[in-house]
């Protein structure tokens, strides 16, 4: 496996360096650069067809920084110097322990040294930035901002809120864990539930977009073919650091059919994963039957299930001329992926009305509905719109 991102270019090009960026956040930086992307050409396009306007602001031109505004700067800076340079003198030690750079970031390790230089360099660099724009007489003028341009901002907001829901929904999944360690659970840096993120993570963006006064269900409509890609990569780099998201224990031969496969995309053992986890012994003490030690390679189902949904999604983008039915066909693809994938994952399952089922089959399950009834009332609506025309 490719824990880190140097493990991979090790293999590929035979370089023998270490650096701790790990292979997992480094695919979900990916993820979020590609979902801005498409994001970016949704919202321009939907623009175009008169389905999004732009937007008038006021803004203060020429007045000096603010203590505010040099305090936020100094705080940011302080905390890339507390962890850049706690990195660069304390890397041996960082990189040698379990967690690593992950584990790292999230602590509250770092160098106070490093920390001040960073705050006085940032603050001193917004300071001088508004000090070379600034006017004897500071002014409000209006600036058009056009709906892509938001697009940034809500990119961030979706990472931020994306990572708290992850956690909350991974805490809570297994209740059990996190009363019996609540500090490792809330502050590892493993342990995502990927619709905990979809949720926190898109509601923050609605109402981000709620507020600039966009037409939600336009900007909604034009971020799921982009978080459906988006899902796909992240999903690799679970597949290639081995974080732990692999399926339930595999002992059964490959079926002729698929000999021309590589034997990994049927079962694998994942060797050398970023958790240091040997599934043999891992199944065991779970209590799961296992002989060979090799798991479903679940993430590596879902990435190709999702980039193939993302293409499906892509190409009917211009046929769907109803508003809402974007979003609504990834609520059901997704629902339906999520729900038969579970099927060879390991997850806590809760007992719902003498069913049981895991957290992520009920969310599953709740999307296939809600995009069922959203193109049904879509079509209502267009329907109802017609007919008054």
């Amino acid at each position: 496996m490719f824990p880190y991102l140097s493990d991979l270019t090790n293999y590929l090009f035979g370089f023998s360096f270490s650096f701790p960026l790990p292979m997992f956040g480094f695919m979900v930086a990916l993820a979020f650069i590609a979902a801005n992307y498409f994001f970016v050409l949704e919202m321009k396009r939907k623009e175009q067809e008169g389905l999004l306007f732009p937007t008038t602001i006021k803004v203060m031109k020429g007045e000096k920084a603010s203590i505010s505004d040099l305090a936020g700067n100094g705080f940011f800076g302080f905390v890339l110097g507390f962890k850049i340079i706690g990195l660069i003198l304390n890397y041996s030690d960082i990189i040698s322990v379990k967690s690593g750079l992950p584990g790292y970031i999230l602590s509250l390790e770092g160098n106070i040294f490093g920390g001040i230089i960073g705050a006085a360099l940032f603050t001193y660099l917004r300071y001088r930035d508004a000090e070379k724009h600034r006017l004897p007489e500071p002014k409000e003028v209006e600036e058009i901002v056009r709906p892509y341009q938001y697009v940034g901002t809500m990119t961030f907001i979706a990472a931020i809120g994306g990572i708290l829901g992850a956690k909350i929904f991974d805490a809570v999944e297994d209740l059990d864990r996190l009363f019996a360690d609540p500090m490792n659970v809330i502050f590892s840096a493993s342990g995502l539930s990927i619709y905990g993120g979809l949720i926190i993570g898109g509601g923050s963006v609605l109402v981000y977009a709620y507020f600039k006064k966009l037409k939600i269900i336009h900007v909604i409509d034009s971020c799921m073919p982009g978080l459906m890609l988006a899902y796909g990569v992240g999903r690799i780099g679970c597949q290639l650091a081995g974080d732990g998201d692999w399926g339930m224990p595999n002992d059964a031969p490959m079926p002729d059919m698929l000999s021309f496969l590589p034997h990994w995309m049927w079962a694998f053992d994942y060797p050398g994963n970023i958790n240091g986890v040997v599934l043999l012994d891992d199944f065991h003490r779970m209590g799961l039957e296992s002989i060979t030690g090799n798991a479903w390679p679940t993430p590596f189902y879902e990435s190709v299930m999702a980039i193939l949904i993302f293409g499906i999604l892509w190409s009917f983008r211009k046929k769907m001329k109803v508003a809402g039915m974007m979003t609504s066909a990834y609520l059901i693809f997704n629902g339906v992926e999520r729900f038969f994938i579970e099927k060879i994952r390991i997850n806590p399952e809760y007992n719902l009305f003498g069913l049981k089922a895991t957290q992520a089959e009920i969310i599953a399950v709740i999307f296939f509905f809600v995009g069922v009834f959203g193109i049904w009332y879509a079509m209502k609506i267009e329907k109802t719109k017609n007919k008054l025309n």
